[in-house]
């Protein structure tokens, strides 16, 4: 309990300068994706930000990766869109809040370590569609209000202004790492605009931010099993979407800061902040990737600039949203298609000739599957599986049977690898049932019975063994597996061989 009252390290080092310029870059780069998210699932402009504010907040202050930010993101709204359209927004806020409690179950049942079970193929390709996905969202700035792609002068500025914003994200840490790149970009472009006044689309253009602070509101729904029944399978979908984004972004900031995050306590705080999202008329969120990225690119490794980036962005709600609204999208899509750019890891693709093609495989279907689809949680499911079953498959071929009979005329199986469902039929055809002598022993030193499909192929082999009148013995069984015997028993019937001068080998915990 003492590690999760503990939020702030104190014995680490801030750079309250970096940190708080950071924030605020963060902050207005949440504007325009808040917005679209919640114009996405068919929500208020305002329910984005509500979402975001609320989100960022608590997650920097509560959650297990400082420097990590969230907010509403398109994998939720994705989600949400069926269920705002047929039973309207109240039922959306009731759905964040139960998917806030199932997230935070999730976090003191202390299942974030599932996240082991993701292979590195499927964080690549998983990085790679998000990329992907990114940098096509940003394809629709090139439209008009009206949704016809721009044409003539306006594309040119709005290109124009674009490439300026990459050129400056790109060139000034080459010059100076005094003040963010992406901040000084903005903030360049913004100038640029104001003072030859040029006519260029603007965050104020996709709808209005202003508001007020974010009203505690009790959704108005039916208390009934039947309203649990209506908003369970999307709360589950949420949650579970929710929990991947946002621990595979922590595995990605752990691997560019080179430090560790927790990810129970990150589950527990995306819970938190969901309830509280949804309480406070939010559309719910999680981890962001690219606002992730913007804001340990520009130097962040604390909380603080978190905290700074939520607070800010309800400062720009309630007081700047007459000046916010001006800001020029150009400099906006600019600063995102360098979060893809960035994001991609380019790296993966000079593994193709070094990578087992069942790996190459697997990151490709997930990167598809994420651009495509957009469901960040099938693609993981998706690519998990695939490894998996290509998993189970190697070690089925990698079991393996040494030979010999000793001086008292006993045949001895010596087994190698693991005995499971995979590997039953090879374990099966190493036996000479026929020519073996009376007494054979099946010695599993080097091998481990690891379910019930093992279990049945050492009953048949016994049987076997019992037909033609020969005895079978099973030597140095570990632990668990003597333990899946023992329960086994009802259905099995095999000889235990003790051996008294062998220490079993025990699994360490």
């Amino acid at each position: 309990m003492k590690k999760y009252l503990n939020l702030f390290d104190l014995s680490q080092k801030v750079d309250y300068k970096t940190e708080v310029l950071s924030g605020l870059t963060v902050a207005m780069a949440l504007i325009p994706e808040a917005v679209a998210f919640a114009l996405i699932a068919g929500l208020p402009p305002l329910t984005g930000l509500y979402a975001a504010f609320m989100m960022g907040l608590v997650t920097a202050i509560l959650g297990g990766r400082p420097g990590m930010i969230s907010g509403a993101t398109g994998a939720v709204a994705v989600v949400l869109v069926t269920l705002a359209k047929s039973h309207g927004i109240e039922y959306i806020f009731a759905t964040v809040i139960l998917a806030g409690l199932l997230q935070v179950a999730a976090g003191f049942l202390r299942l974030g370590k599932l996240m082991r079970l993701v292979p590195h193929p499927v964080i690549f390709g998983f990085v790679n569609g998000l990329a992907i996905i990114i940098f096509m969202s940003q394809l629709d700035q090139f439209k008009a209000p009206s949704g016809e792609w721009l044409t003539g002068q306006p594309l040119m500025i709005f290109l124009g202004l674009v490439l300026i914003t990459m050129l400056i994200i790109w060139g000034l840490p080459k010059l100076s790492k005094a003040i963010p790149a992406s901040l000084v970009a903005i903030l360049t472009i913004f100038g640029l605009v104001l003072a030859f006044g040029i006519d260029t689309k603007t965050v104020g253009d996709m709808a209005s931010i202003k508001g007020s602070f974010p009203p505690f509101h009790l959704p108005a729904v039916p208390l009934k099993f039947e309203t649990l029944l209506i908003i369970l399978p999307y709360a589950g979908i949420m949650a579970g979407v929710g929990l991947i984004e946002s621990l595979l972004t922590l595995n990605i900031v752990d691997e560019i800061t080179e430090t560790r995050g927790r990810g129970n306590k990150e589950a527990v705080a995306q819970g938190t902040a969901n309830i509280l999202s949804g309480l406070f008329s939010g559309m719910g969120g999680c981890a962001m990737i690219g606002q992730s990225l913007i804001n340990i690119s520009s130097g962040a490794r604390a909380r603080l600039s978190g905290i700074v980036a939520a607070v800010m962005l309800l400062v720009f709600i309630m007081f700047g949203a007459s000046l916010i609204e001006k800001m020029p999208m150009a400099a906006l899509t600019g600063l995102m298609i360098m979060v893809a750019v960035g994001t991609f890891e380019w790296a993966s693709l000079k593994t193709f000739k070094r990578m087992p093609k069942s790996d190459i495989f697997v990151m490709v279907m997930v990167t598809l599957v994420t651009a495509v689809l957009h469901n960040l949680a099938l693609a993981v499911l998706i690519g998990v599986i695939i490894a998996a079953l290509v998993f189970a498959w190697d070690n089925a071929k990698r079991i393996r049977a040494r030979k010999r009979i000793d001086e008292n005329g006993v045949k001895h199986y010596e087994i190698y690898g693991p005995l499971f469902f995979g590997s039953v039929a090879v374990f099966n055809e190493k036996f000479d049932v026929l020519n073996d002598p009376e007494e054979v022993i099946i010695d599993f030193e080097e091998s481990r019975v690891v379910d019930m499909s093992a279990i049945e192929a050492l009953n048949k082999i016994t049987e076997r063994y019992q037909k033609v009148g020969k005895k079978v013995h099973l030597k140095h069984l570990s632990a668990d597996c003597r333990k899946l015997l023992k329960n086994a028993e009802e259905i099995i019937d095999v000889n235990v061989l003790e051996d008294p001068t062998y220490k079993l080998v025990v699994d360490k915990i």
